[in-house]
């Protein structure tokens, strides 16, 4: 992926949901050491991207970090061109539990929600 630097953008940044702020918390305070959720994109499926969330025990310099409700999820810069004003959710499907992304970039997804076109 392309490097980008912050200050040429105006982002209008990622948002969570209290769900999700919550879910991310908990994560948070069950594992030693770990601030918070990185969520990031990589190439696969058949829309061309996928999400990706890991656990942060130390921010990477190229992080971006949102706020909310006392939980942190960071963000690498070169995944903001492609998830911008994303909002994360986290909601039960049936018997499931998982994070949702209202992403304004994505123009199609694929049928099972696991990837996205922009």
């Amino acid at each position: 992926m392309e490097s980008f630097n912050p200050e040429d953008f105006a982002w209008r940044g990622l948002t969570m949901t209290p769900a999700a702020a919550e879910h991310i918390r908990t994560l948070a305070s069950k594992q030693a050491g770990v601030l918070g959720v990185r969520l990031g994109i990589k190439q696969t499926g058949c829309a061309g991207f996928g999400y990706v969330l890991d656990t942060v025990t130390e921010p990477n310099v190229d992080d971006l970090l949102y706020e909310s409700a006392g939980a942190r999820l960071y963000v690498s810069l070169q995944a903001m061109p492609f998830i911008d004003g994303t909002e994360v959710d986290y909601v039960r499907e049936g018997l499931n539990q998982i994070f949702k992304f209202h992403n304004p970039k994505a123009q199609h997804e694929c049928g099972c929600g696991e990837s996205f076109g922009v």
